[in-house]
């Protein structure tokens, strides 16, 4: 998280370079604004945008229903 944390903060410099940031610190590019764009989400709690977060998805619609999964468990 701390070198999410430096990219954000030295990418927000006036007359940084991204792209440069992005091959200095080791990741690409599209992941860099992606942190920048999460950075500019949250507000004022940097930290918290910058966790790791899930990617489980938030429906899953061919989930068997819990009936079903207990049918078959029995």
């Amino acid at each position: 998280m701390d070198q999410r944390l430096e990219f954000v903060l030295l990418a927000r410099l006036p007359g940084a370079n991204v792209s440069e940031l992005c091959r200095r610190i080791g990741i690409s590019r599209q992941t860099g604004y992606k942190w920048l764009r999460r950075a500019g989400d949250e507000g004022q709690d940097l930290r918290a945008a910058m966790r790791d977060r899930s990617r489980r998805p938030h429906v899953s619609p061919g989930r068997t229903s819990a009936a079903q999964e207990q049918r078959v468990l029995a």
